[in-house]
């Protein structure tokens, strides 16, 4: 599911709902399903055992809240949508917006991406900034409350064991207290116990696709000259296992990134951080961690073992009054930079399934929608870890022959900017990969290879030093 393809937010379409709904966790999945949830529900509650600042601040229960955070055009236009003038706000609050086709540095396949022929909006900022913009923007609407310090402890189920009626948290001052529901709604990410607690009540727990990739993140922070807006990223690709990353963010401030699959880890040190950078196939983020005063001392880690799907979509029995969302549902390999975009999408789907049916078997009208968005971003990710030989688990039919005609479109594309174009459609969710097998593509993809006027962008960030 894609832009193109998923029909976009209507404020005015009448949805049905009830007279309360909980969600557990204020994560941006839990977020945004507040925000549609409010167009149905008298009340919505969203509870999370973190403290819910005021400021861009990393919370603790987001452990990758400190690394690069890519809002993609998918998610993009999905959020400006649910909240209108939200791009605005991002740029008032010190995030950026750049140009993809020009501005960004994308390596692969052994050079740069060509430039593209039409610009690409960007944004960029950190992922607390994200998070706090679309925290306020909810807290904000009627009949929405957000409440910090509440730990989930289960479910609250009817006597016949078939309808979720609310959840029982602890609060702030170590109270018990039972939240009732018309629906409740899991957003608590990779940790979520729901396939446990339905077992637990006699339903069966969904089957569970799990991909190994062994992904460490390193990341850190350096100066960055106010006038200088470009963004490098460098991918893994065989039998390269490692790649980076460096993203404007607000500050003044680029937000570097390093990681490596496979055991390939990023060093927490500043000697060894700056060592695997001089390892990667192409100077760039040596150079800016060479070169650039540092603007903080830390470098923070983040360890992905594997990515994880849940197939919620094929139980034939599941509980009334609860949905899943998010992370809960399906993580993917962060270097692709779904999440957000992912999170956006099942939101909106959310909508849908309540406007064309309310409540009624809304989990399973749901879950058929939100395996469509699922298979786009799973697809790719899990996809393009499959180049690797040491990836285990499950791999989508058809990948072997996706990867060759892929990677030959990518090394096409250091010199077709057409092509680089098409490609940044399908990676930032605006257009679905099938797009990219349309006959003037597929022509490009395969004809003589000839330098063009595109090459301009290989050459211009060829130039390492920073301006």
């Amino acid at each position: 599911m894609t832009l193109a393809t998923v029909p976009r937010y209507d404020g005015d379409r009448e949805v049905e709902g009830g007279e309360r709904a909980v969600v557990i966790g204020a994560s941006m999945a839990g977020l945004l399903a507040a925000r549609v949830l409010a167009d149905a529900f008298d009340e919505v509650t969203v509870v999370d055992r973190d403290p819910l600042p005021d400021e861009p601040i990393a919370r603790r229960g987001v452990p990758q809240a400190e690394h690069i955070h890519v809002l993609l055009e998918g998610g993009r236009a999905t959020l400006e949508d649910l909240f209108p003038g939200y791009g605005e706000e991002l740029l008032a609050a010190g995030g950026l917006v750049i140009d993809n086709a020009r501005d960004v540095g994308f390596y692969s396949e052994g050079d740069f991406l060509a430039e593209g022929p039409r610009r690409i909006p960007l944004y960029c900022a950190t992922r607390p900034l994200y998070e706090r913009l679309v925290r306020r923007r909810v807290a904000a609407l009627d009949g929405v409350h957000l409440r910090q310090g509440c730990r989930f402890r289960t479910y609250r189920v009817d006597d016949a064991g078939t309808t979720v009626e609310g959840a029982a948290v602890t609060d702030e001052e170590g109270g018990t207290e039972d939240l009732a529901a018309d629906l409740v709604v899991d957003a608590t990410g990779r940790a979520s116990r729901t396939p446990a607690r339905l077992e637990k009540r006699g339903y069966p727990s969904p089957a569970v696709d799990e991909v190994s990739i062994d992904l460490a993140y390193g990341t850190t922070l350096v100066e960055r000259p106010a006038d200088d807006r470009r963004a490098f990223l460098v991918t893994a690709f065989p039998p390269h296992t490692r790649g980076g990353a460096a993203l404007p963010v607000e500050g003044d401030r680029w937000m570097v990134t390093l990681f490596g699959l496979h055991g390939d880890h990023p060093p927490r040190d500043p000697a060894g951080f700056r060592e695997f950078a001089a390892g990667l196939p192409t100077p760039e983020l040596s150079h800016l961690l060479d070169e650039q005063p540092r603007a903080t001392e830390e470098i923070t880690g983040y360890r992905f073992p594997a990515s994880r799907r849940y197939r919620y979509e094929d139980l034939e029995r599941f509980p009334e009054g609860l949905v899943v969302v998010g992370d809960a549902i399906a993580s993917f390999n962060p270097i692709y930079g779904q999440g957000m975009s992912v999170a956006a999408f099942e939101a909106l789907e959310l909508h849908h399934a309540l406007a064309a049916g309310g409540r009624d078997a809304l989990a399973r009208r749901f879950f058929e929608r939100a395996a469509e968005t699922v298979d786009a971003a799973w697809n790719m990710a899990v996809g393009g870890d499959h180049r690797f030989p040491r990836t285990v688990g499950p791999k989508p039919r058809g990948t072997d022959l996706a990867n060759r005609y892929f990677s030959r479109l990518l090394r096409t594309a250091h010199a077709d900017g057409v092509l680089a174009d098409a490609f940044f459609r399908v990676l930032l969710m605006e257009r679905p990969a099938s797009s990219l097998l349309r006959p003037r593509i597929a022509w490009r993809v395969f004809a003589p290879a000839r330098p063009t006027r595109e090459i301009a962008l290989r050459r211009r960030f060829a130039s390492t030093r920073v301006r």
